[in-house]
């Protein structure tokens, strides 16, 4: 018999700052304590301060298992997630991040877990085309994966890639897209200016990710490179960090344009700090096929027009024309080309900015689409 109605969800991230993830967890859990049930919360490490007092809500567990996305590559950790299930035998199990194959579903089947979920959130490398694997992968994954209440996709991208991989049946395959907490206000941007000593006069072109090649940040240095040879009133902003932190640094000195772009670093709250309110255009030139692209959803809400890359899901958040451009990856003239263009119109800028907040409003809200979660559970 089970012993408490808890929604046990374990996150293969380290919860760093209050970004996407975060905002979900926490907005699940509030959902989840209106309705009487206790949420249990897991990541692969403890979250700074001021990230933990953000989800900390009423009934809410937050659980540290380190390495929780490396099931196949480190079966130790079957052992912490193992205790974890004794411990709060929980009625449901989401699992995020993690293989899309591995030991949970019949790990929570031994536990007696009534309903089991996957998300995948993840992208896919450059130039990935979804293909059916070899016909015994498939059946050793279905067969592995055949405990699972249903998998969720964070893109119709995404569930189109699991359902051709052949990985996951398709009828137990649900697109839910990743949603942004319309009720935050975001931060000053007059403040975010002073702190990084940014003139009022110029205009802000932002992007927030990891500092990463597969995050497009070779890219975007080189339109950056093109707009101010167009237009010296403009300012570029890389909020985050990453592998390719210090070889992009050392590439825009020597470029002389270290005085035209910001490095902030990771940032505990880009959406409070003020990052998007001070943004005049936010990129995302990825060269990897997104998963979702969170980022795009967080701009949208701040009426912010994008400049983005037309690979994974992000068709999907950005209509191209409407709330901002698409552009082929790895291609910075084109990049280049639509920032000067909104930099030298800022009624279309504008106009484009208040349609991503209608669409985000629309089919990104947060408390929406965890609601249709709630209801996938049967919550």
């Amino acid at each position: 018999m089970l012993s408490s109605r808890k929604v046990m969800s374990v996150f293969a991230v380290d919860p760093r700052r209050i970004g996407g993830v975060e905002m979900f967890a926490r907005e699940l859990s509030m959902q989840l304590h209106r309705l009487g049930w206790e949420s249990v919360l897991c990541f692969e490490a403890e979250p700074p301060g001021e990230v933990r007092r953000f989800m900390e809500q009423p009934g809410v567990s937050i659980e540290i298992v380190p390495h929780a996305g490396s099931w196949r590559h480190d079966p130790s950790v079957i052992g912490p997630i193992a205790r974890l299930l004794g411990k709060h035998r929980p009625e449901i199990l989401h699992m995020h991040f993690t293989d899309a194959v591995g030991a949970f579903p019949w790990l929570a089947r031994l536990y007696s877990v009534r309903r089991n979920y996957l998300t995948d959130h993840n992208s896919r490398p450059e130039g990935f085309i979804a293909r059916p694997l070899a016909l015994w992968k498939r059946a050793v994954a279905q067969f592995l994966n055949w405990p699972l209440t249903g998998t969720v996709a964070v893109s119709d991208y995404n569930a189109a890639a699991c359902i051709k991989s052949g990985l996951f049946v398709q009828r137990r395959v649900t697109r839910i897209y990743n949603g942004v907490d319309l009720t935050r206000q975001p931060g000053d941007p007059t403040a975010f200016r002073r702190k990084y000593r940014i003139p009022e006069g110029k205009a802000i072109v932002l992007q927030v990710s990891w500092i990463i090649p597969e995050k497009g940040i070779p890219d975007l240095i080189d339109a950056a490179a093109l707009v101010l040879a167009a237009n010296q009133n403009v300012h570029f902003v890389l909020v985050g960090d990453g592998a390719g932190m210090e070889e992009y640094r050392a590439r825009v000195e020597q470029a002389g344009m270290g005085h035209h772009v910001t490095w902030t670093g990771l940032l505990d709250d880009p959406l409070g700090n003020g990052v998007y309110s001070a943004a005049d255009i936010v990129c995302q030139v990825s060269r990897w096929q997104e998963a979702f692209g969170w980022v795009n959803a967080e701009a949208m809400t701040c009426g912010k027009p994008l400049v983005a890359t037309r690979v994974g899901g992000i068709p999907e958040i950005v209509q191209d024309g409407v709330t901002g451009y698409l552009v082929a990856p790895r291609r910075p003239d084109e990049a280049a080309a639509r920032i000067i263009q909104l930099l030298n119109n800022p009624a279309l800028a504008r106009q484009m900015g208040a349609a991503g907040r209608q669409v985000a409003e629309e089919r990104f809200n947060l408390r929406t689409n965890v609601l249709e979660l709630l209801k996938l559970y049967g919550v």
